[in-house]
């Protein structure tokens, strides 16, 4: 049987009572997955802290957990940020869970000119829900951070300004070579940019160049844009686990 592995934000674990779980965790302990006391359990706070614990006591709206044992796992060196343009086509449940199980350090949505729809204000407490679904069903104990930008492009540039890369992954990029593995995986924040289902505008287009981010392709066929991100994460995961990854 495989580990039950639960989320738990970082400022409840400090009780020297016992661990406390309740609302949705709760019940999904002892109703779904009818564990009880005695069971162990994996509790995880999304900025590496990982707990072995074991269940003291339940009743119908907690559950009181012993912690064994935690530890941290450090940070990873390759830090992989996915702007993702907004639009209501987006399949967020999808892409929300494969950024968590793919180990993006962030994943920051934005107002594009062509976006389907407005950026609403709740977006980014959303896709954190959908994203702790992702560490929970992985194992991943760093939880992405979730970015609203309003702003657009504008907003992006300025905020990639500080990252170690820039990569602009377009379906309409002809003139450049698919994107290649020397650029992926490497240590430090890399930013990629993903245009909504519209494409980018002429304007973004522009100030991306001008914020040095470098256009790649990502090959012949036109890509959902959270197929294009999800690809990306991907090959970035795939590229930082190579033995040589840092060179």
């Amino acid at each position: 049987m495989g580990e039950h592995r639960f989320y738990l934000s970082p400022e409840r674990w400090a009780s020297p009572s016992g661990i406390i779980i309740d609302g949705q965790e709760a019940r999904h302990m002892t109703q779904a997955l009818r564990l009880r006391v005695g069971d162990p359990v994996v509790l995880l706070d999304g900025r590496g802290r990982v707990g072995r614990c074991r269940i003291r006591q339940t009743d119908k709206k907690q559950v009181l957990l012993d912690l064994l044992e935690d530890a941290v796992t450090p940070r990873p060196s390759s830090l992989p940020v996915m702007a993702l343009a907004f639009s209501k086509a987006v399949r967020r449940g999808f892409f929300a869970e494969k950024a968590a199980e793919l180990g993006a350090h962030a994943v920051w949505l934005w107002q594009g000119d062509f976006s389907q729809g407005k950026l609403p204000p709740q977006a980014a407490e959303t896709w954190r829900a959908q994203m702790i679904a992702g560490i929970k069903q992985s194992g991943n104990p760093w939880l992405p951070e979730v970015r609203t930008l309003t702003g657009g492009v504008d907003e992006l540039t300025r905020l990639a300004a500080e990252a170690d890369r820039r990569i602009l992954p377009w379906e309409l990029e002809e003139t450049s070579a698919i994107i290649e593995p020397s650029l992926l995986g490497l240590p430090g924040v890399t930013v990629y940019a993903i245009g909504p289902e519209g494409g980018f505008s002429p304007r973004e287009l522009a100030a991306l160049d001008a914020a040095g981010f470098a256009r790649v392709s990502l090959g012949a066929r036109i890509l959902r844009c959270e197929t294009a991100a999800t690809l990306c994460l991907g090959l970035h995961w795939w590229a930082s686990q190579l033995p040589d990854h840092a060179a």
